[in-house]
């Protein structure tokens, strides 16, 4: 049973609460703890000078700041918030546990005092877009829809004006995952590859993380997988609740899947078709994937003409195969979202010409030796940057099938260099693609600001 929100905060009066990591996601989360009354001390690796001002502003609210290199040395707090993006068992955090703090986070608060039902989409690609397309379709039947997690803000302010009758719809990252002792009412999975090995230990660890979206679920929770990904199909049998599958690949006794050039459904009593593939305005496979994910996730909730309207009407979401400007008969594509190979693979496949590909970023250590036969076949000119150039150029050039030359490989140091070089070999015709298959930390401070960088350097162009 869920508490209340207020019920929590009243729990932490008088306690010493550390929240780990002053950015977009906590600084929320500090905020409505001082107005509570409750001592907070703000943890950050930064400098004060780096905040640009938001550091005073904490304490002018009575935060305690504790910045720097050693943010994390000597907590002894009774609540630790942890950042996503720092592992729960680093040492200084193991230690403090040990000294009997408590390590949450705000997504692991907000599980327990939600008071409406919660939907859930986690993945290696298509969480963003799937989520949103979820979101997008219930409001378009009329539900209010709160959307958060890993995408839009921190939703555990908001929750003192959350009704029962609403939603909640969030993304939900390996890292916010890790620690879950709750799962949502209704979880998707989109489909899982190697990602995140930089931060990960191992990929068993990275699935388990996945795993935990649904395992905490009773028997009335819904579990939609993907039956074409080997690890996702997996899941089915370890699924405490119910399990809807869907699949591009075949017919599905129950499920969502394609037949006659359309998404059918069998997930109630008989088997309908929902959507036809030519009222979908989004380009790509991976994207009629997404919709059979959003489509399971929403049956009952949605009707099929909501769908069909919303279909032929969402272009989707920045930074994911946006097209970005149309000059002198070339189409420039920012698909900065696209972080692992599996996702430039997608994107790749998403055109019928072969593409100009700029590629290259921060290694996450994930192998790129699927890449190399998707950009022999898809690509007629590589453009790497980042730190990640020269393995990916070793894939191409040890493909099978690779030719010197086709496709033709330039390497640039910087960003802007790259994307300029790209324009340089576009001619009438051709689709010029920002699609890096790496993370962007190496150059820049996460994908949006890259592909920003992007669709500014392509609006500046003469």
């Amino acid at each position: 049973m869920r508490s209340t929100i207020q019920d929590y905060l009243a729990e932490l009066k008088g306690k010493r609460v550390a929240v780990i990591g002053i950015g977009v996601s906590n600084t929320p989360l500090i905020k409505m703890l001082l107005r509570a009354g409750i001592r907070v001390t703000a943890c950050d690796k930064r400098q004060k000078q780096e905040f640009g001002g938001q550091a005073e502003a904490l304490e002018s609210l009575g935060a305690e700041l504790r910045l720097g290199p050693d943010y994390l040395e000597g907590l002894d707090h009774d609540v630790i918030f942890r950042t996503p993006g720092l592992r729960p068992d680093v040492p200084q955090l193991l230690a403090a546990v040990e000294r009997g703090s408590v390590l949450t986070s705000e997504m692991e608060v907000f599980f327990q005092v939600c008071p409406c039902n919660i939907i859930a989409v986690t993945g290696s690609d298509g969480k963003t877009t799937t989520t949103t397309m979820i979101a997008e379709l219930l409001k378009a039947a009329g539900r209010n829809v709160y959307v958060g997690g890993n995408i839009g803000k921190p939703l555990l302010p908001d929750v003192d004006g959350m009704e029962a009758e609403d939603l909640a719809v969030l993304e939900l990252s390996s890292f916010q995952l890790m620690t879950m002792d709750r799962s949502p009412d209704i979880a998707v999975v989109t489909n899982l590859a190697p990602n995140h090995l930089d931060v990960h230990k191992s990929m068993s660890e990275y699935i388990a993380a996945k795993e935990n979206i649904f395992s905490h679920q009773t028997a009335d929770g819904l579990v939609v997988l993907n039956q074409d990904n080997d690890i996702t199909r997996g899941f089915a049998v370890a699924a405490p609740g119910r399990v809807v599958l869907f699949s591009r690949r075949e017919a599905l006794a129950r499920g969502v899947f394609l037949k006659d050039d359309a998404i059918w459904s069998t997930t109630d009593l008989h088997s309908r078709p929902v959507l036809p593939l030519d009222g979908i305005l989004l380009p790509g496979a991976h994207n009629v994937e997404n919709y059979m994910a959003a489509i399971a996730a929403v049956d009952g909730l949605v009707p099929d003409e909501t769908i069909r309207a919303f279909a032929g009407t969402f272009a989707g979401v920045e930074h994911r195969i946006e097209l970005v400007r149309t000059r002198n008969g070339v189409r420039y594509y920012n698909d900065s979202i696209a972080s692992s190979p599996s996702r430039t693979t997608a994107g790749l496949r998403s055109f019928r010409e072969k593409v100009i590909l700029i590629a290259g970023g921060y290694d996450k250590h994930i192998p790129f030796d699927t890449l190399g036969p998707e950009i022999i076949a898809h690509v007629k000119a590589l453009v790497l940057t980042g730190d990640t150039a020269p393995k990916i150029r070793a894939c191409v050039e040890a493909a099978p099938g690779y030719r010197p030359g086709q496709p033709s490989i330039e390497t640039c140091e910087d960003f802007t260099q790259a994307v300029l070089e790209a324009h340089k070999l576009a001619r009438p015709g051709d689709v010029v693609l920002l699609s890096p298959a790496c993370a962007s930390f190496d150059r820049f401070k996460n994908f949006m600001e890259r592909g920003a960088a992007f669709k500014k350097i392509i609006y500046e162009l003469p």
